[in-house]
């Protein structure tokens, strides 16, 4: 009875593709000052700064106000 024995064979390493940060930076810049955009409007809309008058914009962020810890009563 012969015992077949599996041999090693010769595979290229594995190299996970790069990004580069050019084509990282431009999306990045873009979420970064919408984001900044968002908070304004959930944390500091309706106060000294407030860029639209009235409450609606107040109304429509109210729960991710009280969600984030901005205090808004």
């Amino acid at each position: 009875m012969a015992h077949h024995v599996a041999q090693p064979t010769a595979t290229t390493p594995v190299v996970p593709a790069t990004l580069p940060l050019k084509a990282i930076a431009p999306w990045a810049v873009f979420f970064g000052i919408l984001m900044l955009i968002l908070l304004y409007f959930v944390g500091a809309e309706q106060g000294a700064t407030s860029v639209f008058s009235g409450t609606e914009v107040h109304e429509w962020v109210h729960d991710a106000r009280h969600l984030l810890g901005f205090p808004c009563h």
